[in-house]
């Protein structure tokens, strides 16, 4: 059976950060290979300073006899000097001494470190391999009368010349070899330290659509906490939304089956006596299916609105200014026939106010407190819509938008349920549908506000009114 791959994101973590442990890991092993060549460095110095020291004791290792008292020889005999025998028995294998004639003739010692007279008779230094060994070699030119000679002294001891090899052996390799191991080790503890993400991942996967519960912050390590929170926090807007739009199908199908089965009744009655000759339809027939034509209409157009209106569906959305008196105008020119229809004086009282929000949800707002007002104020009263600049407690603008009739009024105890969808209060003549108040409250709080129920002047009709930050 095939393991399912980890997502490409999770990987891509996961070797983020083996490498971020890994990296330093890194330039200290390095580090410590340049500390090492810096101190092999300065071992080499300190070799060549020594060998220095020896040059004055291979002058004095020469010994010319006197003429009087031996026969001239081919050549002085040697003998080194003490601290010269101890330096070479210090490095067997690693060092030779030679002396040569000054065309380069190696006369005794090494044979190999045959070498030309130094034009000087300062001490010179060089290098030469041996064997696969780098000796450091210091040559010393002296005049004798006898002749002229070269004296020579090598080391193949100098760190500076096995630096490589030491540094591979002694730092890179058990470092690299550390590496190595460090990076199972790590790659086993970021996997560990990765798994809440992983089982977030899985049970998000295994989620039915339908499932929007919070998930569970317990398990969850600090640093995970708040994604959590936030996919928690994005479950609960997408389930109110989800949650609306259920009910808002519900009551919208309960809804419209009471107007439509009555309009529908209407026209096969309709139908029924326009197939009788002689019989002729009545004005209230025809008004009865009028009224239930312009109840359907208003009530789907109602409906669309509140849809639109939802608070959570227009969380994000920016605004723009809003001229409210010039809304308000706009409005006593819609509503003003129907108000004369009615015999309802539909007065305006505003002062320049603007406000930043959505134009057409606040137009639908004022519209349906309007109307609702205009609908159930008995013919003779009067509706006033107002608007007006205000300031809070700390002295930021505030923009208040009312309507005010002097109709029946609503009960203290029914204005918290009229805000509901659909909730008409008992005894109430009329056609509507229950739906005004509550679009006005929706698009009330969309805009970060509450519609406000209260008495009118004098204790009379009604006043609906919302006050809205951000005015202009």
């Amino acid at each position: 059976m095939r393991r399912p791959t980890k997502p490409q994101v999770f990987r891509g973590l996961q070797r983020r950060l083996v490498l971020l442990l890994l990296l330093p890991l890194l330039l200290l092993a390095l580090m410590s290979a340049w500390i090492d060549y810096r101190s092999a460095d300065n071992a080499a110095l300190r070799q060549d300073a020594i060998l220095l020291r020896m040059a004055p004791l291979l002058a004095d290792s020469i010994i010319v006899p006197a003429a009087s008292d031996e026969p001239p020889q081919t050549a002085p005999q040697v003998l080194l000097a003490p601290p010269v025998e101890e330096f070479l028995k210090d490095r067997p294998g690693k060092s030779a001494w030679s002396m040569s004639d000054d065309v380069g003739r190696v006369l005794q010692g090494e044979a190999w470190l045959e070498s030309a007279a130094p034009g000087t008779r300062e001490p010179e230094f060089l290098s030469r391999e041996h064997e696969g060994v780098l000796y450091r070699i210091v040559s010393l030119r002296i005049v004798s009368p006898a002749g002229d000679f070269v004296m020579q002294l090598a080391d193949g001891s100098d760190p500076r010349q096995d630096w490589g090899r030491a540094i591979l052996i002694r730092a890179l390799l058990p470092n690299l070899i550390l590496l190595v191991l460090a990076a199972f080790a790590m790659q086993w503890a970021v996997r560990q330290a990765l798994q809440p993400l992983l089982d977030l991942k899985d049970a998000v996967e295994s989620r039915s659509p339908r499932d929007l519960s919070p998930l569970a912050e317990g398990p969850a390590p600090e640093e995970v906490r708040p994604l959590v929170q936030s996919l928690n926090r994005l479950f609960g807007l997408v389930n109110a939304q989800s949650d609306s739009q259920r009910r808002f199908v519900a009551d919208a199908a309960h809804q419209l089956r009471t107007p439509l089965a009555a309009l529908q009744s209407q026209v096969e009655a309709w139908a029924h006596a326009a197939g009788n000759d002689g019989v002729r339809l009545q004005a209230q027939d025809v008004g009865r299916m009028r009224d239930a034509t312009r109840r359907t209409s208003q009530l789907a157009h109602q409906l669309l609105a509140l849809s639109r209106a939802d608070a959570h569906a227009l969380h994000g959305q920016a605004g723009a200014p809003v001229d409210l008196r010039a809304l308000c105008h706009v409005m006593i020119e819609l509503h003003f026939a129907y108000a004369a229809d009615r015999h309802v004086d539909l007065g305006l009282d505003c002062e320049p106010v603007s406000l930043v929000g959505q134009e057409w949800l606040l137009r639908e707002m004022l519209s349906n407190l309007v109307d609702n007002a205009v609908r159930y104020t008995p013919s003779g009263g009067t509706v006033t819509v107002r608007c007006r600049a205000g300031q809070d407690a700390d002295g930021r603008p505030l923009a208040v938008l009312e309507v005010e009739d002097d109709g029946p009024g609503i009960a203290p105890e029914e204005r918290g349920r009229v805000l509901e969808r659909f909730y008409r209060v008992r005894g109430t003549t009329g056609e509507g549908t229950g739906l005004g108040l509550a679009i006005a409250d929706e698009i009330a709080r969309s805009h970060g506000s509450r519609l406000q129920l209260e008495a009118g002047e004098g204790g009379r009709g009604l006043r609906a009114w919302a006050v809205f930050g951000g005015a202009l």
